[in-house]
């Protein structure tokens, strides 16, 4: 059983756990994070969603994240998903968006590493493979319809801001 915090839309704790999978009362939302992941060299990490999920089984999508569990912040949430999903570590994160939908608060952030791009692995069932791709490559992919569109919308400022999309 996983359990989350409980937050109001501002932000604040709202002190009332929340369980995975339970509907989550009208008023609370739960942290969600978002690692866009750049490699120093200007490539980006694209990671293929296990094609068992649910929603976008076989999809690659430039991110790694998940639901902050009890008792973490958005950095440890953004910390630990992307080691679980990727393997790499890193304290380098940047804050580039914040989304709000209607039971959810999701922090986007961009993690620059040097990691060894030999070195991702994969998390059993949630990613099947990855993939390094260019930074011409990856704006042709963020203007495609190959980028899962809610991904998109929660790194579209960013996206807009760095001459990725008009």
């Amino acid at each position: 059983m996983e359990i989350w915090d409980g937050y109001f839309k501002d932000g604040t704790l709202a002190d009332q756990d929340l369980i995975r999978g339970e509907l989550i009362p009208k008023g609370l939302h739960h942290l969600v994070c978002d690692i866009l992941v750049r490699h120093i060299d200007g490539d980006y990490l694209l990671m293929q969603r296990d094609f068992c999920k649910p929603n976008f089984g076989g999809y690659f999508e430039a991110t790694a994240g998940g639901s902050a569990l009890k008792g973490e912040d958005k950095l440890l949430c953004a910390k630990r998903e992307l080691f679980e999903e990727t393997g790499i570590v890193s304290d380098s994160f940047e804050l580039i968006g914040q989304h709000i939908s209607s039971d959810t608060i999701y922090y986007s952030f961009l993690c620059v590493t040097d990691w060894d791009k030999t070195q991702i692995t994969l998390q059993k069932g949630e990613t099947v493979s990855y993939k390094w791709i260019s930074e011409r490559d990856f704006i042709k992919f963020v203007n495609s319809d190959n980028m899962i569109d809610v991904q998109k919308q929660r790194y579209e400022d960013y996206f807009m801001r760095v001459g990725y999309i008009r």
